[in-house]
């Protein structure tokens, strides 16, 4: 699936999961720890120490935050984490106080969304198990949840606050579990009036700050998408189309600026890369507003507009510029330990921020900033303790050749203590989508493979998102073919390291992911084992039985993968389960019982018929799961799982980690 909501690729939406070692020297000369009970900043003066190996529990005791709404007053950010095993809502304080849980649950995940504007109530979202029907809530100030979308069946998403702060903005999929209609809340009391009927199952997009303008994405193909303005104070609330072009082009909408007289948006249309374009909405008139060399991720504005932030995909990175509008200059920071920026977001009375600081070798923690101030304040600690950041290992961007000469990206992660004489078994891993992508950052997941002594090659085959729009488009009705030989040759690649062991190299993925590693195992003959996390086998199944509110953008997807109607023998073909005698190595298939994507029977079928083989496979199932792993203890559980396996059938050399103490 290759089109856009809410400037992000559906394409790594559908199917999907989850260059120097980064140098802090310095960084902590301007930071200032506010951490409540725990440790500074690693001190990287510090003499080396031996290297150790961690389990999967030590890695995963590493917390994970993100979220960076800012209260009312200015005194706290919303965040979520998983400090308790399982995502809940916090109150982080700026001061660097200790932060307090807002939700205590122990059983479904809960994401904070939002503070109400003028006081202590919080929004957050929660679905059933994984089910992915999300539900909004409300925690009121005295501790009590309420439902604001409550029924069994719909799938409810926020949409923003009126800038008068006395509303608020919801889609559901109530009235037809195919459309989603855009519903108006009242912060008093939540009366709520439908104020857009979403009749032509478009995808909504965003809505400007002032209320009066919703725009709306559509699908024409894979390749081609349109976006649709609704002005929703008019009585005939026609979408009006505002992006007519020839050709393939896609458009996405990034949000509107802060006096809701432009919108910003992003097209294809004069380069390979996404640049983001502002629409007038008085006049109709176009103007370039950012571009780059790579593709630009999203746009958005400080509330009181005084500050622009532009995220750029560059090279499987995340870089962003940060501009003051007064004075049309990038903002100046202390400098920051090493890493991407995320989830920067400024508070109300304009003389702070907020932002995380993320890297292959350390997870997201929170900073707060106060504008003229010479440090910055860290309020999270959230690598383990335990774990030392050198330790660690950070992947440098590599390229190779594939079949037909086309130059392939990919993340290398070499264990310590890999050489010539010391070689290491490697997985090649394979990100999910189609049309997603691996990126840098910190992965508990990853790092606890390589932590083992395992190189991770994370290739991003053809089709992958961010390196333009024609390689984007290259594996179109070509899965299990052509971007399977991308992920051999990245095989090939790996056997041109001296410091591989060419005859030990195995291949893991999740979601789509998973599906092109089953299709390695019963296509090729080049792996030694698979580990496929669930991923699709039976893509005749999977395209009938697509949750119904994919319907906005359905067409786009069979644009990519083949519709079940006209292209059953493709998909027959490319899908492993109707191949699995072929398969002769061992395979690992993890699977969540909830699953709305990739059903569990697809999983059960596919160990079923590998047994009948009698080759060696193992299942792990989780009952309280869906796509993707929620809870800690599942994702501990699933990681011992993959050491273990590869243990098995991977085994590391004798020598390797000799010097290791554990």
């Amino acid at each position: 699936m290759k089109t856009t909501l809410n400037a992000i690729s559906l394409g790594a939406l559908l199917f999907c999961l989850q260059a120097c070692t980064p140098d802090q020297s310095g960084a902590t000369s301007n930071v200032e720890s506010g951490v409540a009970e725990s440790t500074a900043a690693a001190d990287t003066t510090e003499p080396a120490t031996a290297f150790e190996r961690y389990s999967a529990e030590q890695f995963f005791q590493t917390t994970t935050v993100f979220g960076s709404s800012i209260n009312h007053d200015n005194s706290a950010v919303l965040v979520s984490s998983d400090a308790s095993g399982v995502f809940n809502t916090y109150r982080y304080p700026l001061d660097g106080s200790a932060p307090v849980a807002l939700t205590q649950s122990d059983k479904d995940t809960i994401y904070g969304v939002s503070w109400f504007p003028l006081d202590e109530r919080i929004l957050y979202t929660a679905d059933q198990g994984g089910n992915e029907l999300n539900h909004l809530y409300v925690l009121e100030k005295s501790g009590e949840a309420k439902d604001l979308t409550p029924g069994d069946k719909l799938k409810a998403q926020f949409f923003g606050w009126h800038q008068d702060d006395k509303q608020f903005y919801v889609a559901t999929n109530e009235r037809d579990e195919r459309a989603f209609d855009l519903y108006a809340y009242s912060t008093d009391g939540y009366e709520r009036a439908r104020v857009f009927e979403n009749t032509d199952t478009l995808n909504l997009d965003t809505v400007s700050r002032d209320g009066r303008w919703l725009v709306m994405t559509k699908a024409n193909s894979n390749a081609d998408s349109d976006l649709f303005l609704v002005d929703l104070q008019s009585e005939e609330k026609t979408a009006v189309h505002i992006t007519p072009h020839e050709g393939n082009v896609e458009h996405s909408a990034y949000t509107f600026t802060p006096d809701s007289s432009k919108l910003v948006y992003g097209t294809n249309e004069a380069t390979e890369y996404r640049q983001a374009w502002t629409y007038d909405i008085a006049t109709g008139k176009r103007s370039p507003l950012f571009s780059a060399d790579w593709d630009v991720s999203f746009v958005y504005y400080s509330k009181d507009g005084n500050f622009r932030v532009i995220g750029t995909n560059e090279d499987a990175q995340t870089k962003l510029d940060i501009v003051d509008q007064r004075s049309g200059k990038a903002l100046a920071l202390p400098n920051l330990p090493a890493g991407d920026l995320r989830g920067v977001n400024f508070a109300n009375d304009g003389k702070s921020m907020v932002f995380y600081v993320n890297s292959d070798t350390a997870p997201s923690n929170l900073y707060s900033y106060e504008f003229g101030a010479d440090k910055v304040r860290r309020l999270t600690d959230t690598l383990n303790p335990e774990i030392s950041e050198q330790n660690l290992v950070a992947s440098d961007v590599v390229r190779f050749p594939s079949f037909d000469e086309l130059e392939i990206p990919g993340l290398l992660y070499k264990p310590q203590g890999a050489s010539a004489e010391n070689k290491a078994p490697a997985l090649i891993w394979i990100h999910g989508g189609p049309g997603g992508q691996s990126r840098t950052g910190y992965s508990a997941a990853k790092q606890h493979l390589v932590n083992q002594g395992y190189a991770l090659f994370a290739v991003n085959n053809r089709g992958s998102s961010g390196y333009g729009k024609t390689f984007f488009h290259l594996d179109d009705k070509k899965h299990g073919e052509d971007d399977l030989q991308d992920i051999v040759y990245g095989k090939k690649y790996l056997q041109s390291l001296d410091w591989v062991d060419q005859d030990k190299i195995a291949v893991i993925g999740g979601s789509y992911g998973g599906y092109l590693t089953m299709a390695a195992m019963a296509f090729t003959d080049e792996f030694e084992a698979g580990i496929n996390i669930f991923g699709v086998t039976n893509w005749e199944r999977t395209l009938q039985s697509i949750p119904p509110w994919w319907e906005s953008f359905k067409k786009a997807l069979h644009d990519e993968m083949g519709d079940p109607a006209t292209d059953a023998e493709r998909h027959r073909r490319i899908s492993p389960l109707f191949h699995a005698d072929k398969i002769d190595n061992p395979v690992l298939v993890v699977q969540g019982a909830n699953d709305p994507r990739v059903l569990q029977v697809e999983s059960d079928e596919m160990v079923e018929a590998i047994r009948k083989n009698n080759v060696p496979v193992e299942y792990v199932l989780f009952p309280d799961e869906g796509h993707g792993f929620r809870k800690k203890v599942n994702r501990i559980t699933a990681s011992e799982a993959y050491v273990s396996f590869l243990n098995e059938h991977l085994p590391l050399s004798e020598n390797h980690g000799e010097s290791e103490s554990m």
